[in-house]
């Protein structure tokens, strides 16, 4: 990352970017829902199509000047399809809010009914939660998880039955186990509803095919770019050639303008990295280091959500040690690993202060953790937790986290980004 460009025009901004790396490259990331870019998808990012207009789709634009950013566009779809095996692909939404308001769109009126997961259970905002545009104009019925933390599938089906909904949504955002998209798809035909699958999470899991697919049942699936698909922030939708111009037209004019022609190069950037055969090493090592990590946790006496995970996430269950998610997150912080605070099934806390702390593995993975480095994190956080009054024992976490960035150095210290 050049600084220098910047530097030299707005020297308050460019201390802070600095500020930012340094603190990246002294933290251990273990929000779920972040990683880290390669240089290349970076740097596509910040190139000259940021100026380009152009709204509409490849070669039937509303702009003229468009030849280039088309066969841009053209290529990050053709990758994206190829990723995930599907007919057709709009790789133009802002994210993955906005690719799930798109489908909303197209298959739905306001008042029309959805089955989504409940979001203190696991699911998004954008699956119906009241304070969401998803809950504010659409009738919403939720599921959740069974005291086991896994979906009910039978459990589903009859509120499915019950409530006819016009569509349900599989999918969530921190549900750390399989989901069973054929299973889903059945419930949906017996009620007749669209599925929508949101893989937003899960996404590189799917591509290499180390979590089921759901192509082939779902109807629609949405996806952001920037998680375990290690892209820029954005968002996909996907679905069969018969649906392509309804959904095409539901994001342009539908719900967006000018698509981001630089974000758009930076996805098909990370599309051409995730097709590539050693990105399904690394999509097994994320799952790797998310199983060392729950393990480690539950061999030192805590409770993890389900009892551990199939996927990249976990939940650290902290009712039983009589700490909120708020107050260990924030204790995280300060010996350098960040997690954000979130709710259990069943949380007797509000959603501002919560029962749990959600853990993910994408992003330490991309800067080369191993199950054995996961062990220590695992250590850490779990010394936070039970010794947080002990200043020797949490001194010596802050060490142990900071021993670790420095034995894996995200970006070079210097202009230049490593590339990853």
């Amino acid at each position: 990352m050049e600084l220098n460009v910047i530097r030299n025009t707005d020297p308050e901004i460019a201390k802070l970017v600095e500020e930012e790396l340094s603190r990246q490259q002294n933290t251990i990331e273990l929000i779920a829902s972040e990683n880290f870019t390669s240089e290349a998808v970076m740097a596509a990012a910040g190139t000259v199509l940021t100026n380009k207009y152009a709204e509409g789709k490849p070669y039937k634009r509303f702009y003229n000047g468009c030849e280039i950013v088309d066969k841009i566009e053209s290529l990050a779809q053709e990758r994206v399809k190829k990723l995930f095996g599907v007919q057709h692909a709009n790789v133009q939404p802002h994210s993955g809010a906005q690719a799930n308001m798109a489908v909303f769109l197209y298959v739905l009126k306001p008042g029309d009914k959805i089955l989504g997961m409940d979001l203190s259970n696991g699911g998004h905002l954008s699956h119906g939660s009241p304070v969401n545009f998803s809950g504010m104009y659409f009738d919403v019925v939720s599921y959740g998880v069974n005291e086991n933390g896994y979906i009910d599938y039978d459990d589903v089906e009859k509120i499915a039955i019950e409530n006819k909904p016009k569509l349900i949504i599989a999918g969530a955002s921190n549900y750390p186990r399989i989901i069973d998209f054929k299973r889903f798809r059945q419930i949906a035909d017996k009620v007749g509803a669209f599925l929508l699958a949101d893989i937003a999470h899960i996404a590189a899991l799917v591509a290499t095919g180390l979590h089921p697919s759901p192509v082939g049942y779902a109807h629609f699936i949405t996806t952001t770019t920037h998680k375990t698909l290690r892209g820029p922030r954005g968002g996909v939708i996907m679905c069969d050639d018969e649906h392509a111009l309804g959904i095409d037209k539901a994001v342009f004019p539908g719900t967006q303008g000018g698509p981001l022609e630089h974000i758009i190069a930076a996805k098909a950037v990370a599309f051409g990295e995730a097709l590539k055969p050693e990105f399904k090493e690394y999509a097994q090592q994320v799952i790797n280091n998310a199983k060392t990590l729950a393990q480690t946790l539950i061999d030192n006496g805590l409770d993890v959500v389900s009892g551990g995970t199939d996927n990249h996430l976990l939940t650290l269950d902290l009712r039983k040690v009589g700490k909120t998610g708020k107050d260990v997150a924030n204790l995280l912080e300060e010996v350098h690993i960040t997690a954000n605070k979130n709710t259990v099934p069943n949380d007797p806390q509000s959603p501002f202060v919560t029962s749990g702390v959600r853990l993910g593995t994408a992003a330490v993975t991309t800067r080369g953790f191993t199950e054995e480095d996961m062990k220590i994190v695992g250590e850490i956080i779990s010394n936070v937790v039970k010794y947080s009054d002990d200043e020797t024992i949490f001194e010596k976490s802050k060490r142990m986290a900071l021993a670790l960035c420095e034995k894996y150095p995200l970006y070079s210290k210097g202009e230049k980004l490593r590339t990853i």
